[in-house]
């Protein structure tokens, strides 16, 4: 398992942060992906990755998720 930086803790308040602002929580998310919050929360701390829990917490955000979590996405090659 990963084991989350201060930056990945960062982060996971930053978002908290941020979907309050919303109007919505980690909470909110896992309802709406009829999961357990502590599934929300290790993705949102680093700890796991879920394509569809990182989508939905960037939904919410108005973001891609390639924008909250760059390192968890291999940078598109601009064709040339």
């Amino acid at each position: 398992m990963h084991q989350p930086t201060l930056m990945d803790l960062r982060k996971h308040e930053r978002i908290k942060f941020e979907l309050r602002l919303a109007g919505s929580s980690l909470a909110d998310i896992s309802r709406e992906l009829g999961i357990s919050q502590a599934a929300v929360s290790t993705v949102s701390m680093g700890w796991r990755r879920s394509r569809k829990i990182q989508s939905a917490i960037a939904v919410r955000l108005g973001q891609e998720p390639e924008q909250l979590w760059p390192k968890r996405y291999r940078k598109k090659e601009s064709s040339k």
